[in-house]
């Protein structure tokens, strides 16, 4: 097992909310699930940019951390399986609102910068 050489500092409320949303795709997972998409096989869809694989591993992150809960449909063939937000989950839906508002209104700057960086490489 990995054993870290210098301790988390989980005192601090930023780095406990980057602990349960760090991770490339979760604030979309996230707002995805909110939106009502509910499948692994829509989120994939949803998420096109995001690996299967990648997104599988942070629903089942986010599940740990209790943000989802995964309700499995047993008798269906092929499996059903559904993610819906916790209470938890739906308590860190005003922090994910708040950095889409924040990128919708800074995109066009960042797009720009992403792009300068990209001609001088």
């Amino acid at each position: 097992m990995y054993e870290r050489k210098i301790p988390e500092d989980l005192d601090c409320g930023i780095n406990v909310t980057m602990k349960v949303l760090s991770g490339k795709w979760k604030p979309c997972i996230i707002d995805s699930i909110h939106r009502g998409i509910r499948r692994p096989v829509e989120l994939h869809a949803a998420i096109p940019a995001a690996a299967p694989r990648v997104i599988n591993m942070q629903l089942r992150e986010l599940e740990e951390f209790g943000i989802v809960t995964k309700k499995v449909y047993p008798d269906s063939v092929p499996l059903k399986v559904e993610y819906y937000l916790t209470p938890m989950g739906e308590s860190v839906m005003p922090v994910v609102t708040a950095i889409d508002k924040w990128g919708t209104a800074n995109k066009d700057y960042v797009v720009g910068v992403c792009r300068a960086m990209e001609s001088v490489e």
